[in-house]
């Protein structure tokens, strides 16, 4: 156990000791997969430093080396993931002083990534293309994230029980262990768990859909494992049929966002509607688009000033 270690052990095994120990079991796989992830990149990086001799010289060119290959954001996760560990060390007097006091976080500058989305044409050519027979299909839950602009995981786990007809909403409160073993899991964050507006037109579809299905069943989901690839393929052929732009199922999302943006919707309401953390979240993913209405706004300004 950790309590037994001393400072000459190897520190890529302290933190292997630590991760199992402290976050095992504690927290979801997909962040357990990250820590175990920076912890193959210790073993790769630094592979005979001992515990004792982790200075703050030796951490900072541990983060300088990491940093070669990585963007800034990945450095600084990486940073603040060794720096629970590294701090236990110190309280547990296997560390002298605490070495990523003052750390430089640095990085490669990352690329410029314009998010892909459709417009409000291209999606109505798409969502008329969908065969929407009397049972779920793959084409279904385009339609859904289309018109809910919910996350794959999330529209993974609706249950018929999670619609209400009457008052034309839909409960997201949980979602769906597409990359594990199957079943619900908790949302990404407190804020994605949300009650949003459908449309008449989704209520008369999925009304008559989900009859007769089992209430507390995700409606997707078949004896087979679920695969993000299959329905981005399916999503991809239709694209093509329709001679609109390829996107993604996650990119179904970004349109969503996108047209109700141009539509004039507050950023706090699209930020509520897709379950994000806070408005800072909406405002960096869609910060083109918001320039775009800035700069409509300024024409707009001038128009009515010069009408004075």
């Amino acid at each position: 156990m950790i309590n037994n270690m001393n400072g000459t052990v190897l520190f890529c095994n302290y933190y292997k000791q630590w991760v199992d120990v402290y976050k095992k079991g504690a927290i979801r796989e997909a962040t357990m997969s990250k820590y175990m992830m920076t912890l193959k990149w210790v073993e790769r990086l630094v592979p005979e430093l001992k515990l004792a001799e982790l200075t703050r010289t030796a951490y900072q060119q541990l983060l300088n080396d990491y940093a070669k290959e990585h963007e800034r954001q990945t450095t600084l996760d990486f940073h603040h993931q060794l720096k629970g560990a590294i701090l236990d060390a110190v309280d547990e007097g296997l560390i002298e002083r605490d070495p990523t006091r003052k750390a430089i976080i640095k990085g490669r500058t990352p690329k410029s990534k314009k998010i892909k989305y459709l417009n409000q044409f291209e999606l109505h050519t798409l969502i008329a293309d969908l065969e929407l027979k009397e049972t779920p299909s793959w084409d279904w839950f385009i339609l859904l994230v289309a018109k809910t602009g919910m996350r794959f995981s999330e529209a993974l786990a609706i249950t018929p029980a999670d619609f209400d007809f009457a008052r034309q909403t839909l409960s997201i409160s949980k979602t769906w262990d597409y990359k594990g073993d199957g079943g619900f899991l908790p949302t990404k964050n407190k804020s994605s768990v949300r009650k949003i507006q459908i449309d008449w037109q989704i209520v008369v579809k999925f009304s008559e859909l989900v009859k007769g299905m089992p209430e507390d069943q995700p409606i997707f989901i078949g004896e087979n494992k679920i695969y993000n690839s299959t329905v981005n393929d399916v999503l991809t052929r239709h694209c093509k049929e329709c001679g609109i732009s390829t996107i993604s199922i996650h990119g179904l999302r970004h349109t969503h966002a996108s047209l109700l943006l141009f539509a004039g919707v507050s950023i706090a309401s699209v930020a509520r509607r897709l379950g994000h953390a806070s408005m800072t979240t909406t405002q960096k993913t869609y910060l083109h688009i918001i320039q775009e209405l800035e700069n409509k706004d300024v024409d707009l300004v001038m128009r009515t000033l010069s009408g004075l």
